[in-house]
């Protein structure tokens, strides 16, 4: 359930800072993608290098990254995060952040946060049942912000716990349960992945580089965020390591479309992020063709085109998305196909771009919708891609 998701750590000032080292580990475990923000006197309880080991991400402190003038985007990192958990908040810091007080950068990133924010107090009971703190904790929950408490825990109906910060397990365990019910729990998703191989004879095919990694990713991203996911693929060695989600195995063209036609209408979502062949021989040999002396000319003739079929037979209320992998021109291209196969939003990368389309881990892309509204994104692995792809996927269904 935590698998992609990326979390954003706030640590504050309290004895029970140490207990950061224990949640990071156990985030990082669960798949989740850290990143620490530390308030300078929560330094004096744990060191940054620990928590900078164990999430594989550097800890922000300070506004300034060093004294050239680059600086750590609170902004950017209040985008960035599917739900930022500050864990132990002090006194000091729910008053703070109560009061919309920005002094540091854990604060200024709270205030800019889009996503849920989760708090984790931690205080000597008599600081958090003080009319001050009760008042705040009010407060911090009507913006809508969720408390995690070791003890009673339901501080906004005004009961109040035992100060303590509640344990690292308890903490993952609710952020299982907030994340079980994603923003496309209740939908149908189609994914179709990795390369289609059409036949020459026994032996040979005709096909293409694509590992599958892109789809594959952008499954487990959809299934993450609760949609019920088909994925159809062609031969790859891709694993998924979500059971929920159904997958179908082809080989050829033809197979792919008969898969996903017999399923499309009762999708609500359908990404054709596979690299099916536009070609393929016209007549499939029975034996191995033989090697003889001079050429081998074999007719090839178009295979079914199954973004352009699906685009026809799309219904009002169903989703569908495409990708378009190009060497020149590559916006216009992408509009094109837009257009043409009747998507609602189109993913574009290209092999001009270093790290990007087949045999990479990385990848490269923008976003682009019926609006011709666009997105760019930088370099980034593609299970980061993926829940790109899919934070996409859901504005254009909350929209």
């Amino acid at each position: 359930m935590l698998q992609g998701k990326k979390i954003l750590l706030g640590v504050s000032a309290s004895i029970a800072a140490y207990k950061a080292a224990v949640l990071v580990r156990l985030l990082v475990k669960e798949g989740a993608e850290i990143k620490v923000i530390m308030t300078k006197s929560a330094t004096d309880f744990i060191t940054p290098l620990t928590l900078a080991t164990l999430s594989k991400n550097p800890v922000l402190i300070d506004f300034e990254k060093d004294k050239t003038g680059e600086w750590n985007n609170h902004v950017a990192l209040g985008l960035w995060a599917d739900l930022m958990l500050i864990a132990p908040a002090s006194a000091n810091t729910m008053a703070k952040m109560a009061n919309g007080l920005c002094d540091n950068l854990l604060l200024a990133t709270y205030l800019s946060a889009r996503c849920p924010v989760m708090i984790a107090p931690a205080m000597d009971l008599d600081m958090l049942v003080h009319g001050a703190t009760k008042k705040n904790i009010a407060t911090l929950s009507s913006f809508g912000n969720y408390f995690i408490e070791s003890g009673y825990g339901e501080l906004a109906s005004g009961l109040v716990g035992n100060g303590r910060m509640a344990e690292p397990e308890e903490i993952v365990t609710r952020l299982k349960k907030h994340f079980s019910k994603g923003k496309l729990t209740g939908k149908k998703a189609l994914v179709t992945a990795g390369p289609t191989y059409e036949a020459i004879d026994p032996v040979r095919f005709i096909g293409n580089h694509s590992s599958g990694k892109m789809g594959f990713a952008i499954a487990e991203s959809l299934a993450n965020e609760g949609a019920e996911v088909t994925l159809v693929s062609g031969p790859t060695h891709q694993q998924l390591t979500n059971s929920n989600i159904k997958l179908i195995a082809v080989t050829a063209a033809q197979e792919m479309y008969e898969a996903c036609a017999s399923i499309f209408a009762a999708q609500d979502i359908t990404v054709l992020s596979a690299a099916v062949a536009d070609y393929k021989p016209l007549v499939q040999a029975d034996q191995k063709i033989k090697k003889k002396e001079g050429g081998l000319n074999i007719e090839l003739t178009q295979t079914v085109d199954i973004a352009s079929t699906l685009g026809k037979q799309k219904k009002n209320g169903q989703l569908l998305i495409g990708f378009a992998l190009e060497t020149e021109q590559e916006k216009s291209n992408a509009l094109k196909k837009l257009e043409s196969k009747n998507f609602d939003m189109i993913v574009l990368n290209s092999l001009n771009d270093k790290g990007a389309g087949f045999g990479h881990d990385t990848n490269k892309i923008t976003i682009i919708n019926r609006n011709q509204e666009e997105q760019n994104f930088e370099l980034k692995d593609k299970k980061a891609v993926a829940n790109d792809i899919v934070k996409a996927i859901s504005h254009l269904i909350h929209a």
